[in-house]
């Protein structure tokens, strides 16, 4: 998916902008970016690092002496190198993107008609951040350039732009993907997460609204274009990408973690001994189910936190799966014997519980019980990167319904619908495929009542097809 964090001050940034892009790397994995814009030089300052096999701070910390200046942009990035920066008929700047652009082929050949070309091919394909700078610049000014972008990017696309005038934050015109301004002494910042901020002295001054242009100078805020009135907020940002302490729309990342997992094992009848939380996601959801459940919350499985990152950052499946399972160190004194129900995010293409399965079994469970935070996986998102899923049918759900229905996209609103046969008949093939004592998923209605917003304000498409281009 990725993130950003932006600063401007009367004071030096580098070493706001350097803590608050780190705190932004639960989002990605692939691209780490910094650049500052020198107001005494006149000058713009950037470097682009690759994190797949490091952490964004490790790349950076040797050269921060190399930024200067009192405004400045960074960024986390699963897709390409960034931040661009380029001059223009709208000056110079620099550009940083949380994007999917589904029609990129086909804007590409748009511009390439145009007589523009592309210079920052990653792999030998168009920079989905080039892209969207073209597009900005044809516009004849910047808001003009960016509701460009809006009108022919099919997806998402939130942006900061590093001016000679401060920072230009630009969310995506559906609001999918969340940007939060903070406010200190002397300074402004904003970014995907607003966990980048309380270390740092900034408190959340406000949230951008959906397709809204600020502009952040060190002394104020300046509204370049009201935000739409629709919204429809990634609901996966509560239930899997978000840090715990992030807030969006107002609503804490654990707070609703907690909620979700506090409904659930008020009503689940089933009997366990206690509840375990898969970490990192399923920890909150899990607390809040021993709570609502009353049994005792048990760490029966423990991340090894000082080497191994997300399971998504190998870029081979295979590698991704064997992260996954090297990680999660099972504890055998906590499962012999025991009823443990465990609680997860969600339910993707199954591999990781499977052999997570295998191994509680093996380790002395007498019961293993799995809830998982939200509903099942039913369609692929097109809007944000939130899975590395090429194919709807690398979901789990569509290969049972294929195999159920000989077409994986036959009757797809019946598999979503909680409690209809089709649906009881999917999760029951799932509990049998891995082995469980029980399965249960959360219900849309408790994922929107614990998220606190409401339905149409909150993109559910994964889970019910239900948000459009």
């Amino acid at each position: 998916m990725g993130g950003f964090f932006g600063t401007v001050a009367r004071a030096a940034c580098i070493t706001d902008l350097f803590y608050g892009t780190d705190y932004n790397s639960h989002l990605g994995t692939k691209r780490g970016g910094l650049a500052t814009y020198d107001e005494e030089k006149h000058c713009f300052s950037r470097a682009i690092h690759n994190l797949e096999s490091s952490y964004f701070r490790t790349k950076f910390e040797g050269e921060l002496d190399n930024f200067t200046g009192s405004s400045g942009i960074g960024v986390i990035s699963d897709t390409d190198p960034q931040p661009i920066v380029l001059n223009s008929h709208l000056g110079r700047f620099a550009l940083v993107t949380v994007a999917k652009i589904v029609n990129m082929e086909e804007i590409e050949h748009e511009l390439l008609a145009q007589n523009m070309h592309f210079a920052e091919l990653s792999s030998g394909k168009t920079n989905q951040t080039e892209l969207i700078a073209l597009l900005i610049i044809q516009g004849k000014d910047f808001v003009d350039g960016i509701e460009n972008v809006f009108r022919h990017i099919k997806g998402s696309c939130s942006m900061l732009l590093l001016t000679e005038d401060g920072i230009i934050a630009a969310r995506d015109q559906w609001g999918r993907t969340p940007i939060v301004v903070g406010k200190k002494e002397g300074a402004y910042a904003v970014t995907s997460e607003s966990s980048s901020f309380p270390n740092l002295d900034y408190e959340v001054e406000r949230y951008v609204g959906p397709g809204e242009i600020v502009r952040l100078r060190a002394d104020g805020i300046e509204q370049m274009r009201a935000p739409n009135k629709e919204m429809q907020i990634c609901s996966f940002l509560w239930v899997y990408y978000g840090f715990p302490t992030s807030c969006y729309e107002g609503r804490n990342v654990e707070e609703v973690r907690f909620l979700s997992g506090l409904k659930m094992g008020q009503t689940d009848p089933s009997e366990v001994d206690c509840a375990c939380g898969i970490p990192d996601s399923g920890v909150g959801m899990a607390l809040g189910y021993a709570e609502g459940k009353g049994v005792p919350y048990h760490r029966a499985i423990a991340k090894y936190t000082p080497t191994w990152p997300r399971s998504f950052t190998p870029s081979k499946q295979e590698m991704r799966n064997l992260v996954a399972k090297m990680k999660l160190i099972p504890n055998r004194s906590m499962l012999q014997g025991k009823r443990v129900l465990f609680c997860d995010d969600s339910i993707v293409r199954g591999t990781q519980l499977r052999d997570n399965v295998r191994v509680l079994f093996d380790y002395g469970a007498r019961e293993a019980h799995v809830r998982i935070a939200c509903p099942p996986l039913i369609y692929g998102c097109p809007f944000i990167g939130f899975t590395a899923s090429k194919s709807d049918l690398e979901l789990i759900t569509r290969r049972i319904i294929k195999e159920l229905e000989g077409d994986e996209n036959k009757n797809l609103d019946k598999y979503a619908t909680t409690g209809s046969p089709e649906y009881e008949r999917m999760v029951e093939i799932i509990r049998q495929r891995f082995g469980l004592t029980s399965l249960k998923f959360n219900t849309l209605e408790t994922l929107i009542e614990s998220i606190g917003l409401p339905k149409c304000k909150v993109c559910t498409h994964c889970f019910d097809g239900s948000s459009h281009f």
